[in-house]
């Protein structure tokens, strides 16, 4: 074998805020010191390589030195410390307010997975989506106005619609937030989502924009500009942490990794 030096591109204080988490983590269930293959660190390192080079974990735990299931179970450890750090929605919000947001923008993205069992009441499969035609699963997140990721849901199988997603778990709050003066801007795929969230409003079937009076193509045009830099957000999660392009452990884990991410985005900013 040919050994070779690699650096990991993540700002120093991100491996070290992990590493602290996982100390204080190893504490609580009582972990002896000196137990563990790898310390806090070195662990950290495992997991943010997971996360920024979307490595295989077989390849990552023979780089630290350890068998495929403790690199598995490392894993799971850092995922599970990270998303509990995420902020709860409500929080979100009540924060938002306070800083005299003028809006939130809500979107929903496919987060691609291997095919998994899981079969629809009609047939279909469970975690594949005809809309993107991939197999995934569908989470909910929202933005400042700025783009800025604020909050990520959930993970639902891919056959979930978003407006449907979002009703499972981001739309009563927001309803809630609207009435307080924090509207929400959607795309069309949320037409029918409620009062106080503002989506286009839809073409007539078989005909052109211009088909709808200038006011109204207007308005679209208006929250199109406005939520197109929220647009941007699932984006910048997914370049920067590469694994969210393709999540090859259990779909049901999808919500926490994508928490996960979110949180060390905001450390990295």
């Amino acid at each position: 074998m040919v050994t070779y030096i690699a650096t990991l591109d993540v700002p120093r204080h991100i491996v070290e805020y992990l590493a602290r988490l996982l100390a204080v983590h190893r504490r609580q269930i009582g972990t002896p010191k000196g137990a563990r293959a790898l310390g806090p660190f070195r662990q950290a390192v495992l997991v943010l390589r997971w996360f920024r080079e979307r490595g295989c974990v077989h390849c990552l735990a023979r780089d630290a030195g350890v068998s495929q299931a403790t690199g598995y179970r490392y894993l799971h450890e850092g995922i599970d410390v990270l998303a509990d750090q995420a902020p709860d929605l409500h929080a979100v919000l009540d924060r938002c307010r306070a800083e005299g947001m003028t809006h939130l923008v809500l979107d929903g993205t496919l987060i691609a997975c291997d095919r998994v069992t899981g079969v629809r009441e009609n047939g279909n499969d469970l975690w594949f989506s005809q809309k993107h035609k991939s197999f995934g699963g569908n989470i909910q997140f929202l933005s400042a106005p700025d783009g800025t990721p604020l909050w990520i849901s959930d993970v639902e199988p891919g056959s979930t619609p978003d407006i449907t997603a979002a009703r499972l778990h981001v739309l009563p709050a927001l309803y809630k937030a609207a009435a307080g003066g924090l509207p929400t801007l959607a795309d069309k795929g949320y037409i029918g989502a409620g009062i106080g969230i503002r989506v286009p409003v839809r073409r007539p079937k078989g005909r052109s924009e211009k088909a709808l009076d200038i006011d109204t193509r207007m308005t679209n045009a208006l929250i199109r500009h406005v939520r197109a830099l929220g647009e941007r957000t699932a984006a910048e999660l997914k370049e920067r942490w590469r694994t969210l392009k393709r999540i090859s452990l259990s779909p049901t884990r999808i919500g926490d990794i994508a928490r996960a991410a979110l949180v060390l985005n905001n450390h990295w900013k």
